[in-house]
């Protein structure tokens, strides 16, 4: 190839030569992976310069041994991940299947001619699916019992325990005594005790807007060479996600990353043979491979992603979801970020915003709603070094600290938060990363209310499983913590359950002008405070709104950013919904379909935020 040095071809894809792979070819290779500071082959594979088949046919001939089809049987007793990631299974009929890379290609290729006979060769995602055929049931035991197993008061597998149903039930004896009295120091000590949660959280809410938060790096920060930047995997799960494969691929094609670093891996649900299809029939790049997750209970995304992080290769570690436009740069401005700070930061939580705001009122409501959320509230949780419920989506982590923790709780329906409080009680940090990740909002009220009531349900799961040992808690993280993340997990979903009803107590009042006609000290000290609890529920609901969407110059919405408190009436259905769903299917995945946007900012304007 004209414009590339004459420089020695690598050892380990020189053979290739012989077996009608282009010397130029060749040299590109060698040179992208002095380049990366990865091995040539590694480079070749991950680029599509040589395919996975080609190289590894050619690799069976160069070493005079036979070449395995997929379809194989591997030993049932083949050891996992360790085969995989190793590159070599035991067969189920004797032998050895070899896919080896990096040194121990090395090492073949300077051993051909004296290899022992019961060696076969094969191709990496030949060997995989040969052990997850052989080894299904132990694969899928593993990514559901890790964390119960190593840890299990930090999983909801065992739900609530017997002294958290006996609070429970002294919770509501004591709200049911209130109502049954009807007094007003009943009901001023029941507001109290409910109401202050609701004013805390609301104050934090509004601490944050004060936090300063740009949506975007700095310009001019320095731009790492291939060599210096770490492996890289990228996770995304997939469950009945035709629609989107095709904009998921121009994602992943479009992230500013040297390919020879990137691990992505699709991880499919066992029974999705329409997802599988629909990936068979696109061209995907060499450093794509598809995972097929073997079926097991409970069928969640965190499961799926135990199966991920138990083969990556990467030093660090990112979740995107199938219709994720993550900025081409945010894995280097992640890198980047994790080389300056310390090892006490196992996460960064990008910025999620919403992509097809003009597709309707709904989607209008949930882009402020993100935009308050991640450009307002989680940057100042992470400057005010409280536990940080995470995002769903783009979480960068370090993938050892991850893997000492057991991973995601595959008992839980809203893994991210969990994996904050998580992180913080082993003593690790969550930092913001100001690098925006796009995402479709729902496209109906009906798909809307089943993922948001998984959110609450899965809030609530988080709640009963840290709640079981409340002075550990505390001693680990501390007293302005801990109430942060009781605030920020609990009093989330309390605050949204009761918000109806305490809005239309007061209102009611004001219309029958019966509001302020307290006498008493405790019935006017009840007025003060429910005016409280009502004006900080009104400002916290929309001053973050109008806060993010100052910050991403959205001012055409700020009208829809005023009937926010409107927006909390559907979001309080979806935590009773999710309550009731808690207590009748606590497992159920309610699944969003995807691909359905009618509109796109980045489409309309390319570059824009």
């Amino acid at each position: 190839m004209s414009g590339l040095p004459a420089l020695p071809i690598a050892r380990d894809v020189a053979f290739l030569a012989r077996h009608g792979v282009p010397v130029d070819v060749l040299r590109e290779a060698t040179l992208l992976g002095a380049r990366c500071e990865v091995t040539a082959a590694r480079a070749a594979l991950a680029t599509g310069l040589v395919s996975d088949e080609a190289f590894y046919r050619a690799l069976a001939v160069e070493l005079g041994l036979p070449f395995l089809e997929p379809g194989f049987a591997a030993h049932s007793q083949a050891h996992y991940p360790g085969a995989i990631r190793h590159g070599i299974a035991p067969l189920a009929e004797g032998g050895y299947a070899l896919a080896p890379e990096d040194a121990a290609l090395e090492g073949l290729l300077d051993r051909r001619g004296r290899l022992v006979s019961g060696l076969f060769v094969t191709t990496p995602a030949a060997l995989r699916d040969a052990v997850f055929r052989a080894r299904a049931p132990v694969i899928a035991r593993e990514a559901a019992e890790a964390l119960p197993r190593l840890n299990p008061g930090h999983s909801f597998h065992d739900g609530l325990t017997s002294g958290q149903t006996m609070a429970l039930l002294a919770l509501f004896a004591m709200v049911a005594a209130a109502g049954w009295l009807a007094g007003r120091p009943a009901w001023l000590a029941l507001m109290i005790m409910m109401g202050s949660p609701f004013l805390l959280l609301a104050g934090i809410k509004l601490a944050a807007i004060l936090e300063p938060s740009p949506v975007r790096l700095p310009l001019g920060l320095p731009r790492a060479e291939a060599r210096d930047l770490p492996v890289y995997t990228v996770l995304v799960p997939l469950h009945r996600e035709r629609r989107v494969l095709p904009k998921l691929r121009a994602a992943l094609l479009a992230l500013d990353y040297p390919p020879p670093k990137l691990d992505v891996k699709l991880l499919i649900e066992e029974g999705d043979a329409e997802t599988r299809e629909a990936i068979a029939e696109l061209a995907w790049p060499g450093f794509v491979e598809t995972i097929i997750v073997p079926a097991g209970h409970p069928r969640t995304k965190p499961r799926a992603l135990n199966v991920g992080l138990a083969l990556a290769r990467g030093d660090y570690l990112v979740v995107y979801d199938a219709e994720d436009e993550p900025d081409p740069a945010q894995l280097r401005e992640a890198a980047l970020t994790f080389d300056r700070v310390g090892t006490d930061v196992a996460c960064l939580q990008a910025r999620l915003v919403i992509d097809n705001t003009d597709d309707g009122l709904l989607q209008r409501f949930f882009t402020l709603e993100y935009g308050a959320l991640f450009d307002v509230l989680n940057p100042a949780l992470a400057r005010f070094d409280l536990p940080m419920p995470l995002g769903g989506t783009s979480n960068h982590l370090r993938v050892a600290p991850l893997r000492a923790l057991g991973g995601w709780d595959p008992w839980n329906v809203t893994e991210d938060a969990d994996l904050g409080v998580r992180l913080a009680l082993a003593g690790f940090r969550v930092l913001d990363l100001p690098s925006a990740t796009h995402e479709e909002a729902p496209p109906t009220l009906r798909i809307w209310l089943a993922q948001r009531a998984r959110w609450m349900k899965g809030f609530v799961q988080v709640a009963i499983t840290h709640s079981r040992d409340p002075l550990g808690h505390l001693r680990r993280l501390g007293t302005v913590p801990f109430a942060g993340t009781a605030l920020l997990i609990a009093g989330t979903v309390v605050s949204c359950a009761v918000y109806p009803l305490f809005t239309a107590v007061v209102i009611g009042q004001l219309l029958t002008g019966t509001f302020f006609g307290g006498e008493t000290p405790a019935e006017v000290l009840s007025e003060a405070l429910s005016l409280t609890l009502a004006a900080a529920g009104l400002l916290a609901m929309t001053v973050p709104a109008f806060v993010g969407l100052h910050r991403r110059g959205w001012w055409r919405l700020w009208p829809f950013a005023l009937a926010m408190p409107l927006y909390y009436v559907l979001v309080s259905l979806a935590a009773w919904r999710g309550i009731v769903e808690l207590l009748i299917d606590p497992d159920r995945w309610n699944k969003t379909d995807h691909g359905l946007a009618r509109t796109s900012r980045r489409l309309a304007r390319p570059g824009g935020s």
